[in-house]
């Protein structure tokens, strides 16, 4: 239980770090945020409980085909935002944009024999 608390509570201050440093620079915080942080975290934590490479290399392969579509997340929000869409709309479009094109990624890569 110890072991999960100090997972969360480090993750927890690399976040609010982040978000922090956005207030007062928001090309900094943008900057940590866009480090791997979470992957290199979770990466961290999942060989810390479970050292098998198979596992890790499957891991991080299957990271890497979810950011691709991610990215498009980081354009849409901002292009909504000027335009005069509210901050929770914008956000909410980001999200199911995001989903949608987990979807179609998942499809097309097991299509041509990559597993997720």
């Amino acid at each position: 239980m110890y072991h999960l608390a100090a997972k969360a509570i480090i993750s927890g201050i690399l976040i609010a770090a982040a978000s922090e440093l956005a207030k007062r620079y928001p090309g900094f915080g943008a900057l940590i945020a866009s480090l791997p942080l979470v992957s290199v975290l979770g990466m961290i934590w999942l060989w810390h409980d479970r050292r098998d490479p198979v596992n890790m290399a499957a891991h991080t392969q299957a990271t890497f085909w979810f950011v691709l579509p991610s990215l498009p997340f980081f354009l849409l929000i901002p292009w909504m935002l000027r335009h005069g869409v509210g901050f929770w709309l914008a956000l909410a479009a980001g999200c199911a944009l995001t989903i949608m094109l987990y979807l179609i990624m998942t499809f097309a890569l097991s299509r041509v024999g990559i597993p997720l």
